[in-house]
């Protein structure tokens, strides 16, 4: 059974950095199509990450340039670095894996061709 497990979860204040961290076991998705997404209270989830099989990155236009996405296979796991927390960061993040490994899931960032998740981690940005 594949599980995707995310840490990390903490309060800073604006201007600060968390790292999150994802453990994947149970399976190979670690080398698939990965992403990184947030709920924020009365929003529907968003993509704010991705990275495809090759190594290839993208991003929602709001965290581009903050947030980094990177995996370490080796580790079976997948981060994000955000720096220079926002506020409107605030939001409960997760972890998920295309277990179809399709490119344009990663490019696109659609919740609905994710189909494992793990069971998030809150962030929490004051002013």
């Amino acid at each position: 059974q594949v599980q995707l497990q995310e840490s990390g979860r903490g309060s800073v204040q604006s201007g600060g950095s968390l790292r999150l961290s994802c453990v994947v076991s149970g399976g190979t998705y670690i080398n698939y199509c990965m992403g990184w997404f947030r709920q924020q209270s009365g929003k529907e989830r968003e993509g704010v990450a991705t990275v495809r099989s090759d190594g290839s990155t993208n991003y929602a236009d709001s965290v581009k340039g903050r947030f980094t996405i990177s995996r370490d296979n080796a580790k079976e796991t997948l981060y994000l670095q955000m720096n220079s927390l926002q506020p409107e960061d605030t939001a409960m993040y997760y972890c998920a894996a295309d277990p179809g490994n399709r490119d344009y899931a990663c490019t696109a960032r659609r919740v609905e061709w994710f189909g494992r998740w793990g069971q998030g981690t809150q962030v929490t940005v004051s002013s």
